[in-house]
């Protein structure tokens, strides 16, 4: 099972690549959102006030399931899709790369574009810090005080983190653990008795 995704912390440096008098400016950006993408977008707007094209790719998700390409204004797949295939080819997400083009009077065609896109977003992606994470599972636990013990003792063996307790005559703590951990960590603690566990996510608890 795949618990493991690569991302950026931080945006990247701006990058630029040259063909045929055309700049090509590259950025990565590290979001979570589309709306994220926007304002980083309006910001460069500013920035290159003169500039026709913004082409971006971006995905999202720890397990990679959210993207999209767009070629703002060039040729059909010649802009975002090269630079959706280097976000593949380097295997991360939660990223936004965004070149941005600058004409410098003489027309590329769409090999040309495509590979000036590529090529920017590669140069980008190869200056930014690229960084591995874990996809964590979290999990309610309910419980007496008087079973603390038993529910410590599963947490310190299984080296979970805690994310969040209460303690009081009735116990409630929020820990996490690696994904592919998850289902052998709950088998452990529902196979306690007088213990109550519940998946936690977003806001919301479902039982299992």
């Amino acid at each position: 099972m795949k618990d493991t995704y690569k991302t950026i912390e931080q945006d990247s440096e701006e990058t630029l690549f040259k063909d045929k008098n055309s700049k090509f400016y590259g950025y990565a950006f590290a979001i979570e959102t589309e709306e994220e993408l926007k304002e980083k977008i309006e910001v460069l707007k500013k920035k290159h006030h003169t500039a026709r094209h913004f082409c971006y790719a971006y995905q999202l998700g720890k397990e990679y399931e959210n993207y999209r390409a767009n070629d703002d204004g060039e040729p059909n797949n010649s802009a975002g899709m090269p630079i959706y295939g280097q976000l593949q080819s380097f295997d991360v997400t939660n990223i936004a790369v965004v070149v941005v083009r600058l004409f410098g009077g003489v027309k590329l065609g769409v090999s040309g574009l495509i590979n000036a896109y590529k090529t920017s977003a590669q140069i980008t992606l190869e200056t930014a810090t690229i960084v591995e994470k874990t996809i964590d599972e979290s999990f309610i636990v309910k419980f007496e005080y008087k079973n603390l013990n038993k529910v410590m003792r599963i947490i310190k063996e299984k080296e979970l983190d805690i994310v969040s307790q209460t303690m009081e005559l009735s116990c409630e703590i929020i820990v996490s653990c690696r994904k592919k951990h998850f289902n052998d960590v709950l088998l452990q603690f529902k196979e306690l008795h007088e213990i109550e566990v519940k998946k936690f996510e977003l806001n919301f608890i479902q039982n299992i």
